[in-house]
């Protein structure tokens, strides 16, 4: 098929275009001039998110001794960055409506999205990293590009689907094959139309690939291997029937051993059903 992935996103203004409150977060965040109480005032503005937000906040995701009532205190707990990072992931589980019931089950396409969220974070912070929350949301978005697929390419996904069910054959290799791109170079082109971080453009387009990820290995490993533990341990679904492999370069990248992951999944089963509860409520 002669089409190219930044070809799906042109002229579709529902995909290409980020929610503005994003934009208006991040555009007060690295503005020396905003304080604190401003960019409160810009998630107030939104009572949906600020809903969201406190009820992301006050769940077993943060797991705060006591409880966060307003998002200014949530600012000072949480901080500007992640409450952005959240923002942003709860926004776009909202953009996609309407999907062809044949094609993807969105409860199911969420549960998997934020159970791999989790995941990663999780990994994330085992591992001490900073901002475990940039982690979550590159798990949330991992699988975005499925979405512009089944919207942009139905007939063609449909066929992808049908062929990876009877020849027993991963999604992703059947779409390189029929397509001569992946749902995840879809995705990548998405968040570089959207201007995000390069770090989770990479992350999302080489999620099934991590070596060829040159600027942040370290992040696509990470997202690699939450990808696994979620498809394993079959916490929703977003079209792909069988577990991916492991790339053990992606694992050793992570530094961490195979003992871990009976706690990882042990968080993962104590996080997932509350942060299915606060995030997908109105989803």
């Amino acid at each position: 098929m002669d089409r190219s992935p930044r070809d799906l996103l042109r002229g579709y203004v529902e995909v290409s275009s980020l929610p503005l409150i994003h934009l208006r977060l991040e555009e007060a965040i690295n503005n020396p001039k905003k304080s604190m109480s401003d960019i409160a005032k810009i998630i107030r503005d939104d009572p949906g998110l600020t809903a969201r937000l406190l009820r992301i906040v006050n769940s077993a995701f943060y797991s705060f001794p006591s409880r966060v009532e307003t998002i200014s205190q949530a600012v000072t707990i949480v901080g500007t960055q992640q409450l952005s990072a959240l923002a942003l992931a709860t926004s776009v589980m909202k953009m996609f409506k309407g999907m062809p019931e044949d094609l993807v089950n969105m409860d199911s396409f969420w549960r998997h999205s934020i159970a791999c969220g989790l995941a990663a974070r999780q990994l994330g912070t085992v591992r001490r990293e900073a901002n475990a929350e940039r982690f979550f949301v590159a798990g949330m978005l991992h699988d975005i590009g499925r979405l512009v697929m089944f919207t942009k390419l139905t007939e063609p996904s449909r066929e992808i689907l049908m062929v990876a069910k009877t020849d027993h054959k991963l999604l992703y290799e059947i779409e390189r094959e029929r397509l001569g791109f992946t749902h995840a170079v879809v995705g990548g082109v998405l968040l570089q139309t959207w201007k995000l971080p390069t770090s989770l453009e990479e992350v999302v387009m080489y999620h099934h690939n991590p070596t060829a990820a040159i600027r942040f290995p370290l992040e696509t490993a990470l997202v690699h291997v939450a990808d696994i533990i979620v498809h394993a341990m079959d916490l929703g679904n977003s079209g792909e029937i069988y577990v991916p492999p492991l790339d053990p370069e992606a694992w050793e990248r992570l530094n961490l051993t195979p003992s871990v992951l009976a706690s990882i999944e042990e968080q993962i089963d104590h996080q997932y059903q509350d942060a299915l509860h606060t995030m997908m409520v109105d989803a």
